[in-house]
């Protein structure tokens, strides 16, 4: 087989790009080595930037999340027992952020590629990208028994932290790594939100918490717990009897409970490759770089590494310039380590760490109280909440 671009991964990420680069005319192949069931299984962010809204308009699948999504005007931060409102939308001149799950996102995007007739091949053992620091790369797959080989001529690694993409170049990346001291329980209901336009960030002395939303009938809470939790030491009471706790009162009695549809404990850990290119060969996404969720901004990074790469790709194909691409790393990279700037800071400042007792907590809170009452620093997390422009 021969194709212009082998895309490694069927997440949000690979089939954006596939979709991008199908828009352009420019003939692509998706290897994914789970099965497309599970990959819809996966339960991600849900929290859009409009850079990332933009893009899916872009690329033809921009219906589902217009009549999907729920737009968030502002977020509301709870510290020391009281709940304070950041006015998003008036702060960054109108902008705001749509809640659509990645899961939708992906079930779009597949749905489109279906529609368009284009290959993807689910299930793919033993992906292996080659000879791509030279003019001639290739990629390896198994399937069915045989092995199979598609001459391209770029390879898009968009396959995740624990992908082939990354390890095949282990040798030629710096890493940056900073893990945290905790997790994030995560529990999902079918339950109306407790604030449907606004996103709810807790700091309290028993932890984080988050209440977020998937739509208008369906839930996602989060609680900060130790890293040696399991998910059978939490049933769902404890769960919504320890929410209530990190959040104000009047919250609290608020939240409507019910029972989790999916439970799990997420590590949170900040992570950056680089570079993001290697010859014939390009990362994207989770494969080159991991944020705290915190900031809500993994999915929409991943999102701007593809339009970056698309535009980069188009570029070559159809102008016969190289310049997209000899600046794709670069360009990536300074937009995500502002991205991982915020995301560390508001993991920082919302979360208890092991020094956040007695003085650490009296500190963020009072940090909090300047951030709630200055203009200023409102403006910065409100623009950095919404996406910082390309």
């Amino acid at each position: 087989m021969r194709t212009q671009v082998v895309i490694i991964g069927a997440g949000p990420s690979g089939l954006l790009l596939g979709q991008l680069l199908h828009k352009a005319g420019i003939a692509n192949i998706i290897l994914e080595r789970q099965s497309g069931d599970y990959v819809l299984s996966r339960i991600r962010a849900g929290i859009l930037e409009q850079v990332t809204v933009d893009l899916l308009h872009e690329a033809g699948v921009g219906q589902g999340v217009d009549a999907g999504g729920t737009v968030h005007h502002s977020i509301e931060l709870v510290f020391s027992g009281q709940r304070h409102p950041i006015d998003v939308h008036g702060l960054t001149g109108g902008k705001v952020v749509t809640a659509y799950g990645q899961t939708e996102v992906t079930r779009d995007l597949m749905a489109a590629r279906a529609e368009a007739g284009l290959q993807t091949v689910y299930e793919a053992a033993q992906v292996q990208p080659q000879g791509f620091e030279g003019d001639k790369p290739f990629v390896t797959y198994e399937k069915d028994g045989a092995t199979h080989r598609i001459d391209c001529d770029f390879i898009a690694g968009c396959d995740g932290f624990h992908g082939v993409s990354r390890a095949s170049v282990k040798d030629m990346v710096k890493e940056f790594e900073r893990v945290y001291p905790f997790g994030w329980l995560g529990v999902l209901s079918d339950t109306p939100p407790v604030s449907p336009h606004a996103i709810v960030y807790g700091n309290s002395e028993r932890g984080f918490s988050l209440c977020s939303m998937r739509s208008l009938t369906r839930s996602r809470y989060y609680v900060q717990c130790p890293l040696s939790d399991k998910v059978e030491d939490w049933s769902d009471a404890r769960f919504w009897d320890e929410l209530r706790r990190r959040l104000d009162p009047e919250l609290a009695e608020r939240i409507v409970t019910g029972p989790s549809i999916e439970k799990s404990i997420a590590p949170l850990r900040s992570f950056v490759a680089e570079p993001m290119r290697f010859g014939r060969l390009f990362l994207a996404g989770d494969a080159a770089h991991i944020v705290p969720p915190t900031g809500a901004k993994g999915l929409n990074l991943a999102a701007t590494d593809v339009k970056y790469l698309a535009g980069a790709l188009i570029e070559r194909f159809l102008e016969r310039s190289d310049a997209g691409i000899d600046h794709y790393s670069q360009r990536c990279l300074r937009r995500i380590w502002r991205a991982e700037r915020f995301s560390w800071w508001l993991t920082s400042l919302m979360h208890r760490f092991p020094d956040t007792e007695g003085f650490g907590q009296k500190i963020q809170e009072a940090e909090l109280d300047y951030l709630v009452n200055s203009r200023a620093l409102s403006t910065s997390l409100a623009e950095n909440y919404v996406g910082l422009p390309l």
